[in-house]
């Protein structure tokens, strides 16, 4: 029977589990199997990547926050007194208080993020530390459209703030639609504030994503306790390791779950064969040249204004703004 038929018969089954199976379902039935990264991010999920970027390998979070320290009253100034600040994939929110800090008379903070629970906590945080600030979470997926809140008075601009190197995770090709729809988000008067990281030595990048005390690699197999816990999956976790390298031709940081044995996954009602070395590709982490994202961002009709980078040439932040303002 189609899994989606099996699930709309069950009352307590809703659209995002549905979409979670269907989308399991077509990555490892795929030729080269995977499974998409934004099924990191339930509660445990967001937690230990959290935990991630305060490891003393993790370099990404340290830098980002060097420079948000730094230049977040240049940043201020970019943005302009009463902006409405829309942040993607915000987690515990940690480099964007920094800038609220430095904001003029900021309008609204928007966080939003696939984790609802989180998301809620990190919230009434904010909301206790800006008690002036209108803070108005949104759970949502940010890779799909979705309407930000409405606002009792206007806002001068609206600027996503998307740091993290989070858009490292999108495939070039999903860069450029990413980029249309946050263009179209903002508006005309609006801008992207969007932080990533720059190609260094393979060492550096390598063991960002190999960590000692195995953080990451509990993050990479978290997505396998989440089939089995939320899609009833039957498979041998303990089979399972954790894979990162530096892909040179691709100029990305793949990250792999390895099947240590010949295996399967029964999940939906299908049993999926895995072989032993076989992998399931869970994420990409690509690094930019600092003029990376410049013609993706102009064919999206944002143009690049400003410009921070970190001492050791590590990682960039970087303002765009609409060419239409």
């Amino acid at each position: 029977m189609n899994p989606l038929a099996q699930l709309s018969r069950a009352p307590s089954t809703s659209p995002a589990r549905a979409e979670f199976l269907l989308d399991a379902l077509e990555g490892l039935q795929a030729a080269s199997k995977r499974l998409s990264p934004k099924y990191f991010y339930d509660e445990r999920g967001s937690s230990l990547f959290e935990e991630i970027t305060r490891l003393p390998e993790y370099y990404l979070t340290r830098v980002e926050l060097q420079i948000m320290r730094e230049f977040a009253p240049e940043m201020a100034q970019v943005l302009e007194p009463g902006c409405r600040l829309v942040e993607f994939g915000s987690g515990s929110s940690l480099k964007s208080r920094v800038l609220l800090s430095a904001l003029e008379s900021p309008a609204a903070y928007i966080p939003v993020d696939i984790s609802a629970q989180q998301l809620r906590h990190s919230a009434l945080e904010l909301g206790r530390e800006f008690p002036r600030l209108a803070v108005q979470p949104v759970a949502a997926d940010f890779t799909q459209e979705f309407e930000l809140p409405n606002l009792p008075y206007p806002s001068r601009r609206t600027v996503v703030y998307f740091p993290g190197s989070t858009i490292g995770n999108f495939e070039p090709a999903e860069v450029r639609p990413l980029l249309a729809r946050i263009a179209r988000l903002v508006g005309p008067e609006g801008g992207l504030l969007v932080g990533f990281d720059l190609r260094k030595d393979v060492s550096v990048l390598e063991a960002a994503y190999n960590d000692s005390r195995g953080v990451t690699r509990a993050f990479n197999l978290n997505v396998l306790v989440r089939l089995q816990r939320e899609l009833e999956a039957r498979l041998n976790l303990e089979d399972f390791e954790h894979l990162a390298y530096y892909n040179r031709s691709e100029g990305r940081i793949e990250m792999h779950l390895v099947s240590m044995e010949d295996q399967s996954i029964d999940l939906g009602g299908q049993v999926i064969p895995i072989g032993a070395g076989e992998t399931i590709h869970t994420e990409n982490s690509y690094k930019y040249e600092p003029d990376g994202l410049l013609p993706l961002a102009l064919a999206t009709g944002l143009v690049r204004q400003q410009t921070w980078v970190d001492a050791g040439g590590n990682f960039s932040v970087q303002y765009y703004g609409r060419l239409d303002r």
